[in-house]
């Protein structure tokens, strides 16, 4: 998996009870489609808490790579027949944010059940991004790991130009992501990390916690 070290986390917002309809065509139809263009797709996810939330990950070998993969994958015969079904379960799908690796990629695929929780935490630091990723690592993973919260996947902002104006992704900020599974035994600790962390951070951090779809690879 780390051979695709630029990443989209995608967050779409839907129309009201259309989740589980886009989920079975994206499962069925766009998933060995994508990759057979030349994508990895690293995670698809419900957000619990928010019902007309559809979440999802994919990466690219590099920028230009990307470029090629969405111009055969968007040109193709499969999104021709299928696109316009999914957009139309669809609100939005602007809010994506386009990152490389800040130290750990994602893991192996493997463990986790259906109820797995997936936690992905974005921060917009008020210092420069690789202080504040050396911070993380040096300081903060090392205090989550003793309260039983294991991260995995530190990402921050893609500076580069994107290379598929036709999907937009948001710009002129700069972010740093992580991801952690996710407990109930650990939101206190998680609590205790956000207030620590405040005064590095230019806005409170924002938290997607993730149930995992049947066919995710993260879990």
């Amino acid at each position: 998996m780390t051979d695709f070290p630029v990443v989209e986390l995608r967050r779409y917002t839907l129309h009201p009870g259309r989740r589980d309809e886009l989920i079975e065509l994206f499962e069925r139809e766009f998933v060995e489609s994508q990759e057979a263009c030349g994508m990895r797709l690293f995670g698809l996810f419900r957000e619990p808490a928010e019902p007309d939330k559809f979440v999802w990950l994919r990466g690219f070998r590099d920028m230009e790579a990307r470029r090629a993969a969405l111009e055969a994958f968007y040109g193709g015969p499969v999104w021709g027949a299928h696109g316009p079904a999914a957009n139309e379960t669809m609100i939005d799908a602007s809010d994506v944010l386009l990152l490389r690796p800040s130290g750990p990629g994602f893991p192996a695929p493997g463990g986790g059940g259906g109820d797995s929780r997936v936690l992905a935490t974005v921060c917009h630091p008020a210092v420069p991004v690789k202080e504040f990723s050396e911070y993380f690592a040096d300081t903060v993973a090392p205090k989550l790991r003793a309260s039983g919260v294991d991260t995995f996947g530190h990402f921050e902002t893609e500076p580069a130009e994107n290379t598929f104006p036709r999907l937009p992704v948001r710009e002129d900020e700069t972010v740093f992501v992580w991801f952690s599974k996710i407990a109930d035994e650990h939101r206190e600790a998680l609590a205790r990390l956000g207030a620590e962390l405040a005064d590095r951070l230019e806005r409170p951090w924002h938290q997607l916690e993730l149930s995992p779809t049947a066919r995710s690879v993260l879990r």
